[in-house]
This record gives structure tokens, sequence and C-alpha cells, in this order.
């Protein structure tokens, strides 16, 4: 045996060292039966009491839901109003800033009204010159109007005389003509062409009367109409003033401000936008919900932009349509791919009165929400 081989070998002496020390070790200690079906027995227990408890917990969940529906697709609802001035001018004055709170009648932005105040002044010149039209065709009326009875006397005296002459004439003629000169016959003759004549002129006379009191009645409606015009004119130069100073017309909140002073805004241009307070819910419940759903019903709402916060309000109604076929795209279910899907169905939610007037936490369009509708 080499050098080599007697250094790696361990020595005889090591090995019975080894040995003595594995049979020094302690045994493990053997479990005790009783304890052991004791701890046996009470993950048994523990393991019945949380099945029952779970059961338990299951059954007054049920019992509750039951009552109940609730989405978490649905979301706070309300107008959004474009402010736009009604005249084109440039701006003097803005009021607001974004998120201003504005109550009704508020003074939002003022525009420059000297041009529109110079148009009003003209306008109520205008109407007082039709005013004076007016009353001038009224008064030529009256003037017809004698005219009219000076040709309608004149006409009498005339008839009465050809009536006279007439009645002698035919006097004359029934005389014998011995009896009878040829001058009072000419006479006679002639005073009742005369008359006849003089009937007709004053015919005449009455018919031109009655023709210009007829053409003095139209000067009348015309001058009425110019009158109107004008106090329309003179009311539309009085709105244009008034439109100069904008005015909120409902209480709300001031968003998306994009005017300033100095600047020309013209007629329809989109100043800012105004979200009244009144808001409400659009609640997407799946068609699976709706049977149990009703006007009226009772909802409570939780926001999740302020948790622990609760609302109520009810259930207004229920659109007669999926949210999917008023949709700007409606699917197209006839191409032979066709994959059933719950569809969703908007329900509309008020609020109970004075659930939006907590100004630190006002519920605006577009807020996350949680309702559950009480249908039992």
């Amino acid at each position: 045996m080499t050098a080599l081989d007697t250094k790696d070998k361990p020595s005889d002496d090591a090995a019975d060292e080894q040995g003595d020390t594995k049979q020094r070790q302690p045994a493990p200690p053997k479990e005790n039966p009783v304890e052991s079906g004791r701890k046996r027995r009470v993950i048994l227990v523990v393991l019945i009491i949380v099945v029952i408890g779970a059961s338990i917990g299951a059954l007054i969940w049920w019992l509750h839901a039951r009552h109940f529906e609730s989405t978490d697709d649905a979301f706070i609802d309300g107008h959004i109003i474009a402010i736009s001035p009604k005249v084109s001018a440039i701006v003097n004055r803005v009021y607001i800033d974004d998120n201003s709170v504005v109550k009704t009648g508020d003074p939002l932005v003022e525009l420059d009204a000297r041009d529109y105040k110079t148009a009003w002044l003209q306008a109520e010149g205008d109407l007082q010159s039709a005013q004076g039209k007016l009353a001038e065709a009224v008064a030529q009326v009256k003037v017809a109007d004698a005219n009219i009875g000076e040709a309608e006397a004149e006409l009498a005296v005339a008839q009465a005389n050809a009536t006279n002459s007439e009645r002698d004439l035919k006097r004359y003629l029934a005389l014998e003509e011995p009896a009878r000169s040829k001058q009072q016959m000419d006479n006679a003759t002639a005073a009742e062409k005369t008359t006849a004549a003089q009937v007709q002129e004053a015919q005449a006379k009455l018919t031109a009367a009655q023709a210009q009191a007829a053409d003095a009645q139209i000067a009348v409606d015309a001058a009425k109409g110019d009158v109107t015009t004008a106090e329309g004119a003179l009311e539309q130069a009085r709105n244009n003033v008034e439109y100069c100073t904008i005015t909120a017309d409902t209480d709300g909140l001031v968003t998306r401000k994009d005017v300033e002073p100095g600047m020309y805004v013209q007629v329809g241009q989109q100043l800012f936008s105004l979200v009244p307070t009144d808001v409400w819910v659009t609640a997407n419940f799946k068609e699976t919900q709706l049977d149990e759903i009703r006007t009226g019903q009772p909802v409570t709402i939780e926001v999740d932009a302020y948790p622990g916060r609760k609302i109520t309000g009810k259930v207004q109604s229920v659109q007669n349509g999926t949210g999917s076929r008023f949709s700007l795209l409606p699917p197209e279910n006839a191409t032979g791919n066709y994959v059933k899907i719950v569809q969703r169905v908007p329900v509309k939610i008020v609020l109970d009165a004075g659930q939006n007037n907590d100004q630190d936490h006002l519920l605006s369009p577009g807020m996350s929400v949680e309702p559950e509708v009480r249908v039992k």
C-alpha cells in the first residue's frame, strides 16, 4: 500500500469514532396517540364551524341579495349647456372662471354694447317716423270720408233737380201745342238735360271720393305695417343690448372656459359650458336583471369618488331598447358568426331632493357609481 493510499483511507479509529457518534444520537420521540386524536378532533371542529359559518353567511347573503339588483356599469349623467353669444362684439368683462359656481341670473360675460345702443336709438326714431306716417294716413281717411259725404250731398241735389226738370218737361209735353210756347219747351228740355248731366257729374265725383277713401285706407294699412316693422326692429335692438350681458339661466358649474376680455366673439361661438346641479344616474343593467325592475322603486347609490357616502333615488324609466341597438354602429347579427352576448339596457334613476347640494361633494356627469335597486 502506498503512502497516498494510506493518507486517503480513514483509519480504524476514526471509523469507530463515527460509529459511536451515530449510536449516541437520541431516537425521535414517539407520538402520543391520545394527543394526536385530540388535534384531529380540534381541526375537524374548526372545519365544521367554518363550513357552517360560510353556509350561514351564504344564506344571509342570498336572503338579502334576492331583494336587490345592482350593477357597476353606471354613471352620473346630466345636461351640459354650451354658452354662446347671440350677438357679435368685443368682450368687456368676464365674471367667471373654470369651476366657478353660479346661480340663476348671475352675470357671466359682458360684451361691448355701444353699437347696439346706437341701433336702439335709430330704431326708436324709425318707429316715431312710422307712427307719424300712420297718423297722416288716418287723417287722409277722414278727409276722404268727408269728401264722400260732400259728393253724396251734391248727388242728392242733382238728382232732385233732375227729377224736377223731368217733371216740368212732362207737364209741358202734356199741354196742347197751342197752350205752350216753343221757348218754354226749349227751356224745359235744356233744363232736363242739364240736370241729368249734373247727376252724372255728381255720381262721378262720389265715385272718385270713394276711390280716394279706399286709397287712404290702403295707405293706413301700409302705415300700420310700417309701424309693426319698426316696433319689431326696436324690440330686436333692445334685445341686442340685453344680449350683451350673458347671464346664467340655471344653477351650475362653469367648465371648459374659453373666453377672455378683449376677444371679439361671434354669434354661436362657444365660450364655456355650464353643468347644472340637476343630475341623474344612467345604470346599464343586464337584460336578465330587468324582470323585476319597475318605475318608482327605491335605489341606494354608492359613489366611487366619495367612499362611504350613499345617496338615494328612485327608478324613473327603462329605455325601450338596448344600448348596442342605439349605438353609432349597431351590430349586424345576420353575418353567420353570431355569438350570443347578454345585452345591457339603460335605466334612468333620478335622485331624491337635496342629494346634490353639498358643494364639497358635488356629483358631476361621468362619475362612476354603483346603484342598488330594491325590487322586493
